[in-house]
């Protein structure tokens, strides 16, 4: 099991390369749809007590991609992301609750101008060396938001009941840093 305490202070930054930001909603009411951003940046500045630790992030909306270049094409305008208006979402992280190699990351997310804070689920998957004499470490981590808290809206009525869309999207994050 990944130690958390093999966790060295300083400033690790994300590798986008290695790394997913991903999310699921749902579609129809009876199916999942799932999407990912290819272009984000952040790092996480590890304390000597981890739960001082800070994380902070960008994602340009623009790279979202879910299979469907229509879909993307829609998420990108006025009913979701506006990314002419808005083209990044942030995320800074408020608070670190660490129980072993397992906790809570707190922060405030924005999308779209609006500001909510989140809490997501955290594990820590281990530090190893690199070939290039880097120091990597892996997480992961999940929150559920509900969209319409960020002011996106956008939906249809389904003639059998229920909507299109979903209101709750599942954020997940697989994260390799390496160290500075």
């Amino acid at each position: 099991m990944a130690s958390i305490s093999s966790l060295t202070p300083g400033t690790w930054n994300i590798d986008a390369s290695h790394s997913r930001i991903g999310f699921v909603a749902r579609h129809l009411m009876i199916a999942k749809v799932r999407g990912s951003f290819s272009a984000f940046s952040g790092s996480i500045t590890v304390a000597d007590n981890v739960e001082d630790s800070k994380v902070e992030a960008t994602v340009e909306l623009k790279s979202v991609s879910t299979g469907d270049a229509n879909r993307d094409g829609h998420l990108l305008g006025s009913d979701f992301f506006n990314v002419e208006v808005n083209p990044t979402m942030l995320f800074v992280s408020t608070s670190i609750d660490a129980d072993g190699d397992e906790g809570k990351m707190k922060g405030n997310l924005t999308i779209a101008g609006i500001t909510h804070q989140v809490t997501f689920d955290v594990e820590f998957e281990g530090v190893n060396g690199d070939p290039w004499g880097g120091t990597r470490a892996g997480f992961s981590a999940v929150t559920e938001i509900n969209r319409k808290d960020w002011g996106i809206e956008y939906n249809m009525a389904l003639e059998a009941g229920g909507v299109v869309i979903g209101e709750k999207v599942k954020i997940e994050l697989d994260i390799e840093a390496v160290k500075v």
